[in-house]
Order: structure tokens, then C-alpha cells, then sequence
């Protein structure tokens, strides 16, 4: 809510720093229902002697942490995946290659969920911006499956920020001679309007890593 603008909440776009969050320009909503995580224990800051979390000392915190990693700042996105929607739904022409696939191999999809913690941004599917529990550290169980792969292919929405920093974390964690058998798929995502120049240079960075960048059509070439 913004102090100054009849506490109305943020359009959608709004990025609100650290700064802004001490300054009272902007605070979290006062009637949030959120309960403790037992395990947030890194931010005993933003707890009151009750034990209940204090949203504004945590905000306070959390845009501190998250802009001293050197990602983002807090980004007031619009409702986007919501579980249940479209937007969380797999588009019929993949669902159908993801059950012929199955149907050739007697495998099954792993689904991973995430962003399910209000509490944090989640971004990469392996771990969240500012890891505040089990569930949003990193993910090393899913990263040991992939790495089971003869060759990683990496698509999705979007190659600005999600497929950009879940393939940052996949390889700031794979073995350096073994980077090539990734292969992140050029046509097969695209950027957030507006953040096309993330895009870019995460092509850039992936390709000086050691990861091969091809369109769908070039993956097995």
C-alpha cells in the first residue's frame, strides 16, 4: 500500500526498493494473514515478542536481502499462473507431445511446483530469491534429476526471468565439462515486454558458460 496514495495497492510494474519500503513510501497490506513459518528463523528481525511476523520490519528485510543478491528489486507483478487458471495450464499441443512421450516410454512428467510462499520471490524453480524455508532453499533432489540427463533441453516463458534464472541455477551447479549436454532452445520461450534486454544478455552469459543454444528444429543435429 502506498502511504501517500489513499493506501492504494501498487499497479501493476511497480518496482519498490528497499529504500522506498524505510522511507514509508510504500508497506505491506496490515490485515495479510500469514502465519510464522516455524523455519524462518534468518529473519528474527520482523518477529514480535508474540511470535507473530511483523510485515513491515520483515518487508524492511526482505527488499534488503533480495537487492544484495543483485537480481532484482521487488517487482509488483500483475496475477499471472495463478494455480487453476489458463495461465497455469499446459497448452494442448504440448500436453499432447507430454502424453505421447509417455505413452512410447511408460515414463511419467515430473511436475515442480513453485512460488507458493507469499513470503518470497521464486523466480527460478530451483530455489527462491531469498530462500526463506526447506521448501524455498535450494532444490538439490530436482537438480540430481536433471542431472541424470544425456542431454537437458530448457524452453518456457519467460527468458527473461523464470527460464533465465532456473537455467542460471541449473548451472552454476552442473559440472563444467558437462555444460554442453544442455541445450537451451532459442525459439522456445520469449522475453517479458519490456525486459527483451535480459533476454539477451542471459544468451549471452549461457552460451559463455558452455551451453549450447539451438532452435527446436537444430536440438538433435
Amino acid at each position: 500500500n502506498n502511504n501517500n496514495n489513499n493506501n492504494r495497492h501498487p499497479p501493476p510494474f511497480t518496482i519498490i526498493s528497499a529504500q522506498d519500503v524505510k522511507d514509508g513510501k510504500w508497506k505491506p497490506r496490515a490485515n495479510l494473514a500469514l502465519s510464522l513459518d516455524k523455519e524462518l528463523t534468518t529473519f528474527d528481525c520482523a518477529t514480535n515478542a508474540d511470535g507473530s511476523l511483523n510485515l513491515l520490519e520483515y518487508a524492511k528485510e526482505y527488499t534488503t536481502r533480495l537487492e544484495a543478491k543483485g537480481r532484482f528489486q521487488l517487482c509488483i507483478w500483475p496475477e499471472h499462473c495463478l494455480i487453476g487458471s489458463d495461465g497455469h495450464a499446459i497448452v494442448n499441443s504440448v500436453r499432447k507431445i507430454m502424453n505421447d512421450w509417455s505413452d512410447a516410454t511408460g515414463g511419467s512428467v515430473q511436475f515442480v511446483m513453485k512460488g507458493q510462499n507469499l513470503l518470497t520471490e521464486m523466480y527460478s524453480a530451483l530455489e527462491a530469491d531469498v530462500p526463506v524455508s526447506k521448501e524455498t532453499s535450494f532444490n538439490q533432489a530436482l537438480q540430481e534429476s536433471l542431472l541424470q540427463s544425456d542431454q537437458l533441453l530448457v524452453g518456457g516463458q519467460a527468458m527473461s526471468h523464470c527460464v533465465n534464472y532456473t537455467l542460471r541455477d541449473i548451472v552454476d551447479n552442473w559440472p563444467q565439462d558437462k555444460r554442453k549436454n544442455i541445450t537451451l532452445l532459442t525459439d522456445c520461450g520469449s522475453a517479458v515486454p519490456g525486459f527483451e534486454a535480459a533476454a539477451e544478455q542471459f544468451q549471452v552469459d549461457m552460451k559463455a558458460a558452455g551451453v549450447r543454444l539451438a532452435t527446436a528444429s537444430e536440438a538433435f543435429e
